[in-house]
């Protein structure tokens, strides 16, 4: 008689479990009223002599106008600035003046090569090309050395119709001119720059009908910006299956992945992370920073706390951006015109990505 044989047992495809669609959590039970309590007599305070000079404020924490250029506040004077206390920092790793200084010393970590940064998500309008720009605007600001964004959307995105514009040339042209290309100043002929010194490589509009940007191409052009520039951000589009993505994943050392504080866009954000887990993506995808812009309207919204207890143990880490005009309208970019809390996300948005830029990271 025959013994049957075992199935062969197959390996997991990747180290983590895939992330589970989020739900919306149960609303809390109604709590009873409290007992009132009576109020305890306070007595009067002293009152002060006459001519004893006022109690001076408790100073205002420098994270409150961090990280805008020294002396200004959203283009006013400094001085102008309110102040918003503790609870306006928007932080999860600390206050102060010695948490500012290690974030920033972690932003400026000295590189051995050109670090690669790709911002991704499946649904579009969850602000990819918005933190493209801001986390670009921010290192360039914060390093003070050469940091470029590139349109690696296959569609052709809407990067370079973010600045300014001060040249009509796109990535085709610098890739038709990479055998030529040996310095800085052989690809700034082909960049437009931000008020923050970030520069910026527009995509093709024509580029999407002819089908001329795969997968190759995207590593012919990074290879060329990757001689010149420190960091390389790409701004991607929503098809994770195109032939270019394929190319940003195998070549970048950071992921963030966009998503909003909606129902919708948790679970876009859930699904991305799944699918890079289940491609052999799943390092990259537990190193990235998720990033939850709070949107108005647009279906059923979720609470930042709740977005990040779900996505905190599947990846490095979460920071929620609040809702802020100057990001809604679209228009041309510029980090000074984000409101203060803004800033300050965006600030720890690149402090997160940064903390990748170590080698053990």
């Amino acid at each position: 008689m025959n013994t049957p044989v075992p199935a062969p047992v197959v390996p997991a495809t990747y180290a983590a479990p895939a992330p589970a669609p989020y739900v919306m959590p149960a609303p809390a039970a109604a709590l009873a009223p409290p007992t009132p309590v009576p109020p305890t007599p306070v007595p009067p305070s002293p009152v002060p002599p006459v001519g004893a000079p006022a109690a001076a404020p408790p100073p205002a924490s420098p994270l409150d106008h961090a990280p805008a250029p020294a002396g200004s506040e959203g283009g006013r004077p400094a001085a102008e600035a309110p102040s918003r206390g503790r609870r306006g920092l928007g932080l999860t790793f600390g206050q102060g003046e010695r948490e500012r200084q290690r974030m920033v010393a972690a932003i400026r970590t000295p590189l051995r090569s050109s670090f690669r940064i790709a911002v991704i998500g499946l649904k579009g309008g969850v602000g990819r090309t918005s933190a493209t720009l801001a986390l670009g605007s921010v290192l360039a600001e914060t390093r003070t050395d050469k940091v470029i964004a590139v349109d690696a959307d296959p569609d052709a995105g809407t990067l370079g119709r973010r600045v300014r514009r001060e040249t009509a040339a796109t990535v085709r042209d610098v890739l038709a001119a990479a055998p030529s290309i040996t310095g800085y100043m052989d690809i700034r002929r082909f960049t437009s720059q931000a008020p923050s010194g970030l520069e910026v490589l527009a995509g093709d509009p024509g580029r999407a009908a002819s089908g001329g940007f795969d997968g190759e191409d995207y590593r012919r052009l990074i290879g060329v910006l990757s001689n010149q520039f420190p960091v390389v951000l790409s701004d991607t589009g929503t098809g994770l299956l195109h032939g270019s993505m394929r190319g940003v994943l195998d070549l970048a050392d950071q992921l963030v992945i966009a998503a909003t504080a909606s129902v919708d866009g948790a679970n876009s954000a859930s699904s991305t992370l799944e699918w890079l887990y289940a491609h052999g993506y799943g390092a990259l995808a537990r190193r990235g920073v998720l990033l939850v812009s709070t949107v108005q309207g647009g279906g059923r919204l979720i609470r930042a706390e709740d977005l990040t207890a779900h996505f905190e143990s599947r990846c490095r880490g979460v920071v929620v951006v609040p809702f802020d005009e100057h990001l809604a309208v679209g228009g041309e970019f510029d980090l000074a015109k984000l409101r203060p809390k803004t800033r300050r996300a965006f600030f720890q948005l690149t402090a997160a990505v940064a903390a990748g830029m170590t080698p053990e990271a």
